[in-house]
């Protein structure tokens, strides 16, 4: 279950509440008794692997051709 903290106590101990929510707590906020935020910890962002659409795209030689005069026009060229 998560603890309900006041604003000002929030403020107050802002850095503490933040480890606590690194280890696994989630802490909600409140206005008097009215919640108003949840701090919960945040999902980590998997790396991106090099090269892991290699195989599944293919460029054709098409691609590097210079495109045609209309286009470019269409670009501002």
């Amino acid at each position: 279950m998560s603890e309900m903290i006041s604003i000002h106590a929030a403020k107050t101990h802002l850095s503490r509440l933040i480890a606590r929510v690194e280890a696994g707590e989630e802490i909600v906020i409140a206005r008097g008794h009215t919640p108003v935020a949840r701090l919960v910890p945040m999902a980590p962002v998997p790396r991106r692997v090099f090269g892991a659409l290699r195989d599944r795209i293919a460029l054709g030689p098409q691609f590097f051709e210079p495109l045609p005069a209309d286009e470019l026009t269409l670009w501002g060229q």
